[in-house]
């Protein structure tokens, strides 16, 4: 069987690159300049994070905590044609006192061919706050 990968999947599949291999020019081009993230739970990484900017510093922020170390493994991505994709991963990073291995995914909205709304969740919001902490 052939499997055609619908435009919006691709360009969630070219954010996941970028953000992967610290190419945040690209992963700022896939982005509205209103574009926010929602991370869950109560920790110093959660809440709401409005613009393109913002968003770009919560992911440098990702990488402060870890010392580098948060990388995604991507699972699966799947387009509904009109707008939203889903995206399932497995997410990896070490902390100053403790490692942590979870399984997450992230919902898009696209506006205009962009990435206009993403909203993350994890598999133990408790466990993901523990790992974060307060700051």
């Amino acid at each position: 069987m052939t499997h055609h990968e619908h435009p919006d999947a691709a360009l969630v599949r070219r954010g996941y690159e970028a953000f992967s291999t610290g190419d945040m020019e690209t992963l700022a081009s896939l982005m509205t300049s209103d574009c926010t993230h929602h991370s869950p739970g109560e920790s110093q990484m959660s809440g709401h994070f409005k613009g393109r900017d913002n968003v770009l510093a919560h992911y440098g922020q990702l990488m402060e905590l870890t010392n580098g170390t948060f990388r995604v493994e991507v699972k699966g991505i799947y387009p509904d044609g009109r707008g939203h994709v889903m995206s399932v991963h497995k997410w990896h990073a070490d902390g100053t006192d403790r490692g942590i291995e979870m399984e997450g995914g992230l919902f898009f909205t696209l506006i205009g061919g962009k990435i206009s709304d993403i909203d993350e969740c994890v598999a133990d919001i408790v466990e993901s706050d523990a790992f974060w902490g307060t700051g």
